[in-house]
């Protein structure tokens, strides 16, 4: 009897064989670690062949096909666009898709760590499941004042009656200037993504609904689902690809030409199952600031509606030109319904350090903490006890004006590579990310692409004709879309410019697509 797999057998140009090598060799190990759903009809047969005379029910055990219907779609999938365009498949591109940084965390913040960790004792053992004391007194000394939360910490303290037509305006800071309270209100958590799943755990019920904006970061929709909720989906209309002569628009558009469409999202708040939304600010692809006037006309829906906000806000520290990032937890009525996601790993470097923090109401804090609480018990002790070194000395060490000089340096580096390959791209105001327009890349007639790749949208194809011609690595629009309106993004793929020392490199290689862009 032969083997049933998955994997199915593809044919392509001898100069292409090494990578796609390496491509099966990842979908073989991640299948097996994700989905083992690869059975093997032939040791079947032999096994049951060599012990006939038992029950074959008691010899297979349920658990290879039963799975929770929960994690169904999940597994369906496949493979994800970080299986598909990562190190493992690429190992000679300069990867600037996904988004993680090629430098380590401040010296300042390795330095008290380091001795930390020599010196004493309580940094290698479990912390307070709430959080180091240190840790959320820094964050309450970091951050309290761009919050302003209101002076009792009674509910309904946030007092908005909703009505007018002007809609929440910033509230203004309360004469005593009340800080966050380190035991209600803040909670460090297992990374932004360990903070954002308790959330959900603690507040949906089976086929509660919850809002992402599209484009959204991809674990939103899977961490919805495996908490029983049921995702929908409100995209960003990005800026036209040319104007209303049919003439091609401008090169360059700026990450607040992405606008809102609000008719749809009140819509989708009215559904009498929506009970929360994921908003993500600054934006992770787009790079955009939401700014004052939007986030009001936000916060009137929301208390209209009474919906929860899981505020994604780990780019907070990475602004440009001037931007203001405003949090809408500040918004009167906000407060009561808002918590707030922030992270280590984004403000210092240190992604794998898995350091997040929520901050909102003891009534929203509370019930997250409960469910993080059951999941990790406590998040890494040493861990923690940098990022609050790296929170206490940041002013003193000039540290995020700093970083944000950096960056900016790295953003106007990357999109002069776009400019002199004249590829359209949308001008991020934060975060680190830089969404390309690919509309006029043409992949010849007889570049084989794998049918796993061109099954996908067309932005798939596109990402993957630029990391084999280029080798360059950059991430298809759409793994941040659902399915029903991948067609908004296909016409974009991400660059990330956290890299230190390989912007210049991507530039040259980059330049062996010009042959391939179409020119008007």
């Amino acid at each position: 009897m032969r083997s049933i797999s998955l994997l199915q057998p593809l044919r392509f140009p001898t100069h292409h064989r090494a990578q796609l090598k390496n491509l099966d060799r990842a979908q073989v190990s991640l299948r097996r670690t994700f989905q083992t759903t690869t059975i093997n009809t032939t040791a079947t047969a032999t096994a049951t062949a060599s012990s006939s005379s038992k029950d074959d029910s008691k010899m297979t055990s349920r658990f290879h096909k039963e799975r929770s219907s929960r994690i169904k779609t999940e597994l369906s999938r496949g493979l994800d666009v970080w299986s598909l365009f990562n190190p493992v498949v690429f190992p000679s591109a300069v990867n600037l898709g996904q988004g993680f940084m090629n430098w380590q965390p401040p010296k300042y913040v390795l330095k008290g760590m380091n001795e930390a960790i020599e010196e004493r004792v309580d940094v290698h053992h479990y912390s307070h499941p709430k959080g180091r004391l240190r840790l959320r007194q820094a964050i309450s000394d970091h951050y309290s004042s761009e919050f302003n939360p209101p002076d009792s910490l009674l509910p309904g303290a946030d007092r908005w009656d909703g009505q007018g037509d002007s809609g929440p305006g910033l509230r203004m800071p309360s004469a005593k200037g009340r800080r966050l309270d380190v035991e209600e209100e803040i909670q460090v958590t297992s990374g932004a993504n360990g903070g954002m799943y308790s959330i959900l755990g603690a507040f949906l019920e089976e086929g509660d609904e919850v809002i992402c904006i599209e484009p959204y970061f991809d674990q939103y929709e899977a961490e919805i689902i495996f908490n029983g909720g049921v995702p929908t989906y409100v995209p960003l209309i990005p800026p036209a690809s040319s104007k209303a002569d049919g003439s091609r628009a401008n090169l360059v558009s700026s990450a607040s030409e992405w606008r809102m469409d609000w008719q749809l999202l009140e819509e989708k708040m009215s559904s009498p199952k929506c009970k929360a939304m994921f908003l993500n600010t600054p934006h992770n692809p787009v790079g955009k600031i939401f700014t004052l006037e939007e986030l009001s006309r936000l916060a009137k829906l929301c208390t209209k509606y009474d919906i929860l906000v899981i505020s994604d806000e780990v780019y907070d520290c990475l602004t440009y030109d001037g931007e203001k990032h405003i949090r809408i937890a500040s918004l009167e009525g906000m407060w009561d319904r808002t918590i707030t996601v922030g992270s280590a790993g984004k403000s210092f470097a240190c992604t794998g350090w898995r350091v997040g923090w929520l901050i909102g109401p003891p009534h929203l804090i509370g019930p997250a903490r409960t469910v993080h609480t059951r999941i990790t018990f406590a998040v890494n002790s040493a861990a923690q006890e940098g990022s609050a070194i790296g929170l206490e000395r940041s002013s003193e060490e000039g540290f995020f004006a700093r970083q944000i000089h950096e960056y900016d340096q790295r953003r106007l580096e990357l999109t002069s590579i776009l400019d002199k390959l004249g590829l359209p791209y949308t001008m991020p105001q934060g975060s680190y990310f830089v969404m390309a327009d690919v509309s006029d890349v043409v992949i010849p007639e007889d570049f084989e692409i794998p049918p796993r790749i061109s099954s996908k949208a067309l932005d798939y194809s596109k990402a993957w004709f630029i990391a084999k011609t280029c080798d360059v690595v950059v991430i298809p629009s759409t793994a941040f879309y659902s399915d029903q309106n991948a067609n908004v993004g296909e016409r974009f793929v991400r660059f990330s410019f956290c890299k230190d020392g390989q912007l210049q490199e991507a530039g040259e290689r980059l330049k062996k697509l010009l042959p391939f862009i179409k020119r008007d």
